[in-house]
């Protein structure tokens, strides 16, 4: 059973790297077979989720490495929030970028080589107010796939275990990485809140 759901797993990424790809929907770096991909929209999906009360109330915010969201780890600098991004593979644990340090120069601490050369290497995060993650795929119950390796669900259960509590967990996508349903295994983590460059949605249950 476990293999059935890894392979269908496996086949909803390919169709929609390949459906992204086909219709122009993906941006670099390409290909985006393999990656969390970027999309057109990105900048405006991050601008979205400005909107929403979790963000506008987080002081700490994690955000994944990946290109969709340098949107919004730009934003979140410059909006002066603590931000947190996991190094690619977690190879060199987390990196915290801290606003003061970086005025004038977010767009560059935004990308992986300036949070590197900005931030400051942990192996844990500090305690977080919200966590934000890249999907290939996610369902209306909150569901998500990610490349396959299981980063992001390590990432959120180690932040909710040093929080001690449950933290909102938001995704933001392409309107057409929404699929009707994500396989799911028990180690699975849920988001509570989708972004797309249309829409916010709120799922009603982590449960």
């Amino acid at each position: 059973m476990g293999d059935e759901i890894l392979i269908k797993k496996q086949e909803i990424r390919k169709r929609l790297w390949s459906e992204m790809e086909r219709k122009g929907i993906a941006t670099f770096p390409l290909p985006c077979f393999g990656r969390i991909p970027n999309f057109k929209g990105a900048e405006l999906t991050a601008l979205k989720l400005q909107s929403i009360s979790e963000y506008k109330n987080a002081s700490s915010i994690m955000v994944g490495p990946d290109s969709p969201q340098a949107p919004v780890r730009r934003l979140a600098l410059l909006d002066g929030k603590l931000l947190v991004m996991p190094s690619p593979g977690l190879e060199s644990g987390y990196l915290i970028i801290r606003p003061s340090r970086v005025k004038g120069k977010e767009k560059e601490a935004s990308t992986i080589r300036g949070a590197f050369k900005y931030g400051e290497s942990t192996n844990a995060p500090p305690p977080l107010d919200l966590i934000l993650e890249g999907s290939v795929a996610v369902d209306l119950n909150g569901y998500r796939l990610g490349k396959g390796k299981g980063f992001g669900d390590r990432e959120i259960s180690l932040a909710e275990d040093i929080a001690k509590k449950s933290i909102t967990v938001v995704t933001t996508i392409h309107d057409i990485q929404i699929v009707d349903f994500v396989p799911r295994e028990e180690h699975d983590k849920k988001v509570d809140i989708i972004v797309t460059p249309t829409r916010i949605i709120r799922i009603s249950s982590k449960a």
